[in-house]
């Protein structure tokens, strides 16, 4: 499995192709095979920052209803533990995040499983963290 932060599932239901440059076309294409091998994973909180902000409610219901194909990865106590551990971790070497983020690393972290991601941001959690980032290209 892979664990997709936000920035790719936007970019992937959010954004039209034709204004993607090269790199979140590559991730648009890496999400596209991890669907089709049923290796795409979603947490919860992502699937609520993608319903969020969207300004007219047809939107809403096509996006929310595109991700229902997509069942959330089941978080658990430790989960939730380990991202504010996460959080400490980083904060104590300068690499500051948001609530979100750290829980996808828990996540990710605690599964073994690698992120896919557009956001540098989670470089930064990867110098501090065992977490591995699931190279687009490679996809």
């Amino acid at each position: 499995m892979v664990l997709v932060d936000t920035t790719v599932w936007s970019m992937t239901f959010r954004r039209r192709r034709e204004t993607l440059d090269v790199a979140q076309e590559k991730a648009r294409l890496a999400l596209a095979g991890l669907i089709s091998a049923n290796q795409a994973a979603l947490l919860g909180a992502v699937r609520q920052e993608m319903l969020s902000g969207l300004r007219e409610r047809a939107q809403y219901e096509r996006l929310r209803a595109l991700l229902r194909a997509f069942p959330d990865v089941p978080l658990e106590r430790e989960d939730y533990e380990e991202a504010g551990q996460v959080c400490n971790t980083c904060r104590s070497r300068g690499v500051a995040g948001n609530s979100v983020d750290f829980l996808i690393c828990a996540a990710s972290a605690r599964r073994h499983w690698p992120i896919l991601t557009l956001d540098r941001d989670f470089l930064g959690y990867a110098s501090c963290l065992p977490l591995r980032i699931h190279s687009a290209s490679a996809s």
